[in-house]
């Protein structure tokens, strides 16, 4: 089977991961699979190494000086529309707005839903959603909003996680004492500074829980994205300012690094304010760190009893304080270990199947 899995980017964001672990998993079982995405900023190739199985077409994207998210958004379904070849793939399952806009004929992976104030964004962000032929999510929860607000059924097919990846940085002593050494004990969040990922929300919450624990260091690691948050980033710096919060601030952390970054924390920090599924916490459970996630449905749905939730700002720093015993990261753990990519890639090609009756 012919396939092409479309991104929008070669950055490590999570829809990213999720297309590079798929198509890895789908060509372990055989599929002749080519990911296509646009190279921005000059990249030739994605944040990390692709399995040689799986076919590489980077889109040159260039920069344009002045130009707004809008329209860099309406020119990259243009300049990845263009380059596309369809004719050469059995299946062409797109996994983000901006390429389920740029073909014509698809399958539609909905990881979460957006909400664009602007017309052009908006109409996008629509067509991507009703005009595939078929639709994938990575949990019911986001599953059920398609449901409701378009009445149609998507498939869903959970996320895998790379779970041994994760579980021998937790034992990998030398890795872990650079970040020990670097960075002292550390709160972690992954996923940049952002409203989406409730970047402001920690910030209060470690404010708080620093008041007894004035040793522990809040850590943030990753950042690209589409979007421009620099109002976002100032009233974060602002309320970092007025609080005495100094936080680490990494940027995009090196693939090879960053398990043990995970694996060091002694807690990671899952405020998201809106995930479809949240691989990225996945990721720290299979390394052994307690999770304290923002309680919401899909991550009641995913993350079960392995995690602790909170609401509140209070709640936040009292969870953070108190993140959970072992009994509950080994419950994390063997979860993990439960979210196979090669499971996901089966249940893809059975949907795949189902689709070209």
């Amino acid at each position: 089977m012919r396939i092409a899995l479309l991104t929008y980017s070669t950055k490590p964001r999570g829809g990213v991961v999720h297309t590079l672990a798929l198509a890895e998993a789908l060509a372990r079982q055989g599929a002749d699979v080519t990911v296509w995405s646009l190279g921005r900023g000059g990249d030739d190739a994605f944040f990390r190494k692709v399995d040689h199985a799986v076919t590489v077409r980077i889109v040159p994207f260039a920069a344009r000086d002045g130009e707004d998210v809008g329209n860099r958004i309406l020119r990259s379904i243009t300049v990845l529309a263009e380059a596309f070849t369809p004719d050469a793939y059995e299946i062409v399952h797109a996994q983000d707005c901006i390429s389920a806009n740029a073909v014509d004929r698809c399958i539609r992976t909905i990881h979460h839903l957006d909400q664009f104030t602007t017309p052009a964004l908006a109409a996008c962000h629509e067509r991507a959603i009703v005009e595939p032929y078929a639709r994938t999510c990575v949990s019911e929860a986001v599953a059920a909003e398609v449901r409701a607000g378009w009445g149609l059924e998507p498939t869903v097919i959970p996320n895998g996680v790379d779970s041994a990846r994760f579980e021998k940085a937790a034992a990998d002593e030398a890795g872990r004492r650079r970040w020990a050494g670097e960075l002292g004990d550390y709160v972690l969040a992954v996923g940049g500074i952002e409203p989406r990922k409730g970047s402001i929300d920690l910030v209060e919450a470690y404010a708080l829980l620093r008041r007894d624990q004035p040793d522990l260091r809040l850590v943030i690691a990753g950042g690209e994205t589409l979007f421009d948050y620099r109002r976002y980033r100032d009233d974060f710096d602002t309320r970092c300012t007025q609080l005495g919060v100094q936080p680490n601030i990494l940027g995009t952390v090196d693939d090879d690094a960053l398990p043990t970054l995970v694996a060091q924390a002694t807690v990671f920090a899952f405020l998201s304010t809106k995930e479809g599924f949240g691989l990225a916490a996945m990721e720290a459970l299979a390394a052994g760190v307690p999770v304290i996630a923002r309680d919401l449905p899909v991550l009641r749905e995913v993350f079960g009893s392995t995690v602790r939730f909170a609401s509140t700002h209070q709640q936040m720093a009292d969870a953070l304080r108190r993140p959970g015993d072992a009994d509950q990261v080994d419950r994390g753990r063997s979860l993990a270990r439960a979210h196979s990519w090669d499971d996901a890639a089966g249940a893809h090609l059975d949907f795949y199947a189902e689709m070209g009756r």
